[in-house]
Order: C-alpha cells, then sequence, then structure tokens
C-alpha cells in the first residue's frame, strides 16, 4: 500500500517536474536564439549586450521587490489551504496578495521610469543605459500580478498555465527583439539595446492578459468549501501571514539579483579603473566596460541552460513539500527532496564539464563574431554545480518553513562578493575574471549553509560513493571523452559541426556512464516518467538485476 501511495505521489511531483523542465528548456532556446541573433547584428555586439544587460540588473532588482518569491509563497499557502479542503481560505489568500503586489509594482514601475537618469548617471557610471531602464518600466507591474496569478495556479499543483505564460512571453520576446534591434539598425548602440528591451515590456503586458483570461476561466470552487480558523482573519491579518513569508524570500532573491547588479556596477566602474592607464578616452574606457559586463551576460545565458531544468525541481518542491507536510507526510516530503537533489547533481555534472571541455567552440560557434570569454565561462560553469544543488535546497527550506536561510546565506556571500570584485576586477591583470571569481565564492558560502541547515531538518540521506562519487565519475569520464572526441573531428569538420558531435557524444556516453556505474538505483529509476517500463528493459537487457523487495 505504500509503495503504491509513493508511486501515485511520485507520477504527481514528476509530472509538474516535467511540464516546467519542457517549458524552461523552450524558454532557454528562445533566448539563447534572440541573444545569439542581437548580439550578432552589425553594431551590437558585446557592448550592446553590456547595456542590454546593465539596465536589465536594475529593472530585475525592482521586480525582485514586487514579485519574485511570491509564486512560491502564494504556492504554498494555496497549496496548504486547498490540502485541508479550505478553498475559500485559498481564494482570499490570492485576492489579498494580488490587490497589494498590484500597488506595490505601480510603486516601483513610477519610481523607475521617474528615477533611471539617476541611476544611469550616478550608480552605473554610464548615462545611456537610462533609455532601457525607461523602457522597461512599465513591465514591473504586470509581472507583480502575473506572479500572483501563477503562484495561485501553483498551489493546486497546476504547472500548466505557469509553463504555459512563461514560453509565450520569451517566444514574443524573441520575435519583437529581434525586429525591433533590426528596426534601428544604424543608430547608437544603447538605442539598439533599448529596443530590445521594449520587446520586453510588450511580451509581459500579453502574458498577463492570457493569465488573467485563465483564472477568470479556472477559478477554485468555493462552495464546498469546509470551515477553518483562517475564516476569522481580517484581510489585514492575511496580509501579514503573506508578507510574513514572502519578505524573507524576497531578500534573499533580492540579493542573489543585486549579486548581478554588484557585477554590473563594479565591472562598469573597476574595469575602467584597471584600464584607465592604457586609455584615456572616456568613450573607450566606457566600451571596454560595456564588453566585459556583455562577455558576464553572454556567460550567464549559456550557463542559465542546465539551471533552467534545475529550476524545475526547486518549483515543484515548495508546494510538493507543503501539501506533504500540511498532510503529516514526512516519509514524501524527505523522499521529494532528496531525490530532487540527487537529480540536480546528476544532469548539472555533465554540464559543467561538457561546458569546461568546450567552452571555446560553444563561444565561437554561437557567436562567431564575439566570442571571446572563454576563461569566464569555465568558472562559471564550476560555479553553476554550487548554484543548482543551492537552487533545489532552498526550495526545500521554503518547503519546510526555513525561509530566512536562504537570505542569510545570500546576504552573507553577497558581502563577500563586493569586496572581492572591487580588489580582483580592478587588478589589470585579472580584471573580468574577478568576477567570476567572487561568483564561486558567494556560491560556496550559499551552498556550505543551506545544506547544512536543511540537513538537519530533513535527513536527506545523501551518501558519498552512490550521491557523489559515482555521479562525478561518469561526468569526469564523458569530458575526456568529449574533448578528445573534439579534437580529432575538429582537424577534418571544422568547428561548427565538431562541436555539435561532441555535444552528442557526451550525451551518449554519459547515459552510458551512469548505466555502468549504477548511479541509478530501483527506485530512482521509479521516480521517472515511465520509470517502470525503463526498468524491465534495463532489465531485460541485463544492466540491472531483478528486485522484487518492495520499495524503501
Amino acid at each position: 500500500m505504500k509503495g503504491k501511495r509513493f508511486k501515485k505521489t511520485a507520477n504527481s511531483f514528476m509530472k509538474n517536474v516535467v511540464i516546467l523542465i519542457c517549458s524552461q528548456l523552450l524558454i532557454k532556446v528562445l533566448g539563447l536564439i534572440y541573444k545569439l541573433v542581437i548580439t550578432n547584428i552589425e553594431g551590437f555586439g558585446d557592448a550592446g549586450l553590456g547595456y542590454y544587460s546593465a539596465g536589465y540588473q536594475i529593472y530585475s532588482l525592482l521586480l525582485t521587490l514586487s514579485s519574485i518569491g511570491i509564486p512560491s509563497v502564494i504556492s504554498k499557502l494555496v497549496s496548504e489551504r486547498i490540502a485541508i479542503g479550505d478553498t475559500n481560505g485559498a481564494q482570499r489568500i490570492f485576492k489579498v496578495a494580488f490587490r497589494f503586489f498590484t500597488t506595490l509594482g505601480l510603486v516601483l514601475s513610477i519610481g523607475l521610469f521617474f528615477g533611471s537618469n539617476f541611476i544611469a548617471t550616478n550608480i552605473l557610471n554610464v548615462p545611456d543605459v537610462e533609455y532601457v531602464m525607461k523602457v522597461l518600466a512599465p513591465a514591473i507591474v504586470f509581472v507583480a500580478m502575473s506572479a500572483v496569478l501563477r503562484g495561485y495556479f501553483s498551489g493546486q499543483q497546476n504547472m500548466k498555465p505557469t509553463s504555459v505564460s512563461q514560453t509565450l512571453e520569451q517566444f514574443l520576446n524573441c520575435v519583437l527583439s529581434i525586429t525591433f534591434v533590426y528596426a534601428c539598425i544604424g543608430k547608437d548602440t544603447y538605442i539598439m539595446a533599448a529596443a530590445g528591451n521594449l520587446s520586453t515590456t510588450f511580451a509581459i503586458v500579453l502574458t498577463f492578459v492570457y493569465l488573467f483570461i485563465y483564472y477568470k476561466k479556472r477559478k477554485l470552487d468555493t462552495s464546498k468549501s469546509i470551515e477553518s480558523p483562517e475564516k476569522n482573519k481580517s484581510n489585514k491579518q492575511l496580509l501579514k501571514t503573506i508578507l510574513g513569508i514572502s519578505i524573507p524570500i524576497t531578500v534573499s532573491s533580492l540579493i542573489s539579483v543585486i549579486s548581478g547588479v554588484i557585477d554590473t556596477a563594479t565591472v562598469s566602474n573597476c574595469m575602467q579603473i584597471a584600464y584607465s592607464g592604457v586609455e584615456s578616452s572616456k568613450e573607450a574606457l566606457e566600451q571596454i566596460a560595456m564588453s566585459a559586463t556583455g562577455i558576464l551576460s553572454k556567460v550567464d545565458t549559456l550557463v542559465s541552460f542546465p539551471l533552467a531544468i534545475n529550476l524545475a525541481f526547486s518549483t515543484a518542491l515548495v508546494p510538493a513539500i507543503s501539501e506533504a507536510l500540511a498532510k503529516k507526510d514526512n516519509q514524501t516530503a524527505s523522499r521529494r527532496l532528496s531525490f530532487s537533489f540527487f537529480a540536480s547533481l546528476i544532469i548539472v555534472l555533465p554540464c559543467a564539464i561538457g561546458f569546461i571541455a568546450l567552452a571555446q567552440p560553444i563561444l565561437s560557434m554561437i557567436y562567431p563574431t564575439a566570442s571571446d570569454g572563454a576563461g569566464v565561462f569555465q568558472i562559471a560553469s564550476v560555479s553553476m554545480i554550487l548554484t543548482a544543488l543551492s537552487q533545489t535546497m532552498t526550495g526545500g527550506l521554503y518547503g519546510v518553513n526555513q525561509s530566512k536561510i536562504p537570505a542569510i546565506a545570500a546576504g552573507l556571500g553577497a558581502v563577500i562578493k563586493f569586496i572581492l570584485n572591487m580588489i580582483l576586477i580592478s587588478n589589470p591583470n585579472i580584471n573580468i575574471y574577478g568576477a567570476s571569481i567572487s561568483s564561486f565564492v558567494y556560491q560556496v558560502i550559499v551552498f556550505i549553509i543551506c545544506y547544512r541547515v536543511l540537513n538537519n531538518h530533513v535527513n536527506m540521506g545523501i551518501k558519498l560513493r552512490t550521491h557523489i562519487l559515482k555521479p562525478v565519475i561518469s561526468a569526469v569520464g564523458m569530458g575526456v571523452i568529449v574533448h578528445m572526441g573534439y579534437n580529432i573531428m575538429n582537424m577534418f569538420l571544422g568547428n561548427t559541426i565538431s562541436t555539435l558531435l561532441a555535444i552528442c557524444l557526451g550525451a551518449i556516453s554519459y547515459v552510458l556512464l551512469i548505466l555502468f556505474t549504477k548511479t541509478l538505483s530501483k527506485e530512482d529509476i521509479m521516480m521517472i516518467p515511465y520509470g517502470t517500463k525503463i526498468y524491465s528493459i534495463l532489465v531485460k537487457f541485463r544492466i540491472y538485476k531483478e528486485q522484487k523487495e518492495p520499495l524503501r
């Protein structure tokens, strides 16, 4: 009976994970496409990407204040209410949150629009970034409203509207960005960057319309709602509950975004300091700084692919764990968390090793006219492993009501990152590499703190040999094969074909190594969609032996 119950909950959980993975992958592919295209447009390049990302970082900072963390909070509170049959309470939570965050988003939109000149001139030291921020400002209020709607649907264990809306938003952003930037060929680089970001605002507004229509058609049925203590709470008390959970989550997310702003601001200023003895022209120094910022943005786009897959586990974990704990099912909560952590490692490790082995070939293939930054890419790939694991643990910490811990960890890491950035980037011998090194230190700090706290609350059962050594051996083995394979093929086939074939070779060899080392147990395979069929095939080919004992 326990095995059947686990299988049912596992399938439900993994269904949501798969939906999110598919949407996130598509989103990242679309994001890569439009950034690839606009970066290679004449007159844009790394400098244009620098203007683009510099303004976007400030926008992201305010976006975090208005919306980031809200989907997780609303998802958690709504799922808890639904788990006990209090659909009326879930609906009230949604309405209170929607009104408050709409107001907050509107205030921040107005603030960014009228404060963009001050920020660009006095903080970033790049006045032309003002135009990028102005076109993004109206989007904040619509993102805030959309965030509440997505949390509402996620709390119902319905990931479809979130996935569809995010995919739709990125598709529109992709098409419009390319169109708008092409329309501005021949104009100043910062104008082209502003045009690219204007597409973001259009896409977000249209996506909100979709979510709102979906909500009107799929509201919760409150006619059979049970009585609960939440009924006697005023709207003010409900808002206090929402903010009590959301503020630590928002602070954590805010600090993560601030770390990106730290990179943008310190790179912009410190790169100009580092090269002040080489270039005397203000315009030349600004171009160097924006090119360095563009390299960081370019690398962030690439490492975000594996992180997008991993984010699916983190997103699905919050309502899944909250629901399990609301039902007093601690075993299911622990199992979902342990599997997500292990899955994150299996997914991200080969990607990181592959990026390290093929850093320059990948950059040359994707950005033929702006292929600098291989060393930065390699360092960022190592950091990516820790980022992914921290993402998963953060979702787990939110689910067990430890939302303050990620904020504390991120705050400490951000302070150290800022200090290291100022020291390292200003050194002309280190320059842009300093940002990558400090980001790695930041992720180490966040990982250690989050892991220790979460493991104290939930026994994650991480075993050195099974959960760490086997994936590492498989990933490193794959890396060696990929590196050698690329070098041989490149002598005959050229960079693009050799890189694509090397990536395919890496994927095949990693799967074979995973199977050969038996990294995945029967229980792990059963968590995968169609796990029963997959396991029976592996048994048929004698890769695994039939196990008749019940699931642990």
